[in-house]
């Protein structure tokens, strides 16, 4: 099985858009923001986005499921307070799962989490439940700079994420750190503030003791972890300067890594640097890099074509990244593969 554990609905009808553009349009006259109920998405709607794009190129490449979370450049923290991220998630999350029940067999939810800059994090732990218990997410996506650039939250080994990392436990899922959109100019969304977020957020691990605090803490960092393994060595030396332990024992037990990185010498070098225990298939298809590269006249986000082609793993190996990992990882998502399995047997 193909498990690509890093999608995204990006390609959602355009009256999600249209809806989230009256959200905000109305923050400075809250009695005239729109409500979810007047927000009309019919099945019909999603059939169309999702079989026209995702499914499409799900069947092309063989890619038999993918983890489906809201688009992550919409999340948007930044836009309005805790009352406006809260509204907006829900109606995110709830499409992702509706798009599941649509096709079951294909697309697993996670759930994105109403963030706000300066607010306690404990406040995203309703959704959190809901999407787990009622939408059968299986994993979140933590955004570890809700200001949208300008990285105003403390780091992830800090206590003002505790209460979050304690309810991740209690449910068993993991988390893919990703950031949204960039308000800072400096920054450009997916070219910068994206990769910096990575390496970012694997540094911050790196300094920290977290998973001591909390072992059974899962990270996933994606985009290939932005530099991290491009400049190994240097995270290797600055564990050493900091008086950590050898990465393999610090951080690896809890973090790990996808493959969404566009190009052949990448997914070489990744494969090379990290443990196979560590990679996760991933392409986060129709996202950030939706064109074709002339060099090759394929798809860029087409990694299954990488990963497939890399002289860095054993058949076994390409097994565990292509599936065993994402089962291992993700025992929520094996769990659901597992109770579709059952529902198709003959003998169920």
């Amino acid at each position: 099985m193909i498990i690509d554990i890093h999608g995204h609905y990006t390609t959602a009808p355009p009256a999600l858009g249209e809806w989230r553009d009256r959200q905000i349009a109305a923050l400075g006259d809250p009695a005239s923001a729109p409500s979810p109920d007047s927000l009309q998405i019919s099945d019909a709607d999603i059939a169309a986005t999702i079989e026209a794009n995702q499914l499409r190129l799900m069947d092309e490449r063989g890619i038999d499921v993918t983890v489906f979370s809201p688009r992550a450049s919409f999340m948007a923290h930044h836009i309005g307070d805790f009352q406006t991220s809260s509204t907006w998630a829900a109606i995110c999350n709830e499409l992702c799962y509706r798009v599941s029940t649509l096709y079951p067999d294909r697309f697993i939810p996670a759930a994105m989490l109403p963030q706000s800059p300066g607010v306690p994090v404990a406040t995203c732990l309703p959704e959190l439940e809901k999407t787990v218990t009622q939408y059968g997410c299986v994993a979140v996506n933590l955004n570890p700079d809700p200001s949208g650039g300008h990285w105003t939250s403390p780091p992830l080994t800090d206590p003002y994420w505790f209460d979050l990392y304690e309810a991740m436990e209690h449910y068993d899922i993991p988390a893919m750190i990703h950031v949204s959109t960039s308000c800072n100019p400096a920054f450009h969304t997916t070219g910068a503030h994206y990769l910096n977020a990575d390496t970012t957020a694997f540094m911050q691990l790196l300094q920290g003791d977290l998973f001591s605090r909390f072992p059974g803490l899962r990270f996933v960092i994606p985009h290939g972890g932005g530099a991290v393994p491009y400049h190994w060595g240097r995270f290797r030396g600055l564990a050493d300067a900091l008086g950590k332990p050898e990465l393999d024992e610090h951080l690896l037990h809890n973090v790990f890594f996808d493959t969404c990185v566009y190009h052949q010498p990448g997914i070489d070098l990744l494969t090379q640097v990290v443990p196979t225990r560590n990679i996760l298939f991933a392409s986060e298809m129709v996202g950030a890099v939706r064109g074709i590269d002339s060099r090759t006249g394929h798809h860029y986000d087409d990694t299954y074509r990488y990963v497939s082609a890399t002289p860095h793993l054993t058949p076994d190996e390409r097994a565990l990244v292509f599936e065993g990992n994402a089962r291992r990882i993700y025992p929520r998502l094996d769990a659901a593969l597992k109770a579709l399995t059952d529902k198709e047997s003959p003998s169920a």
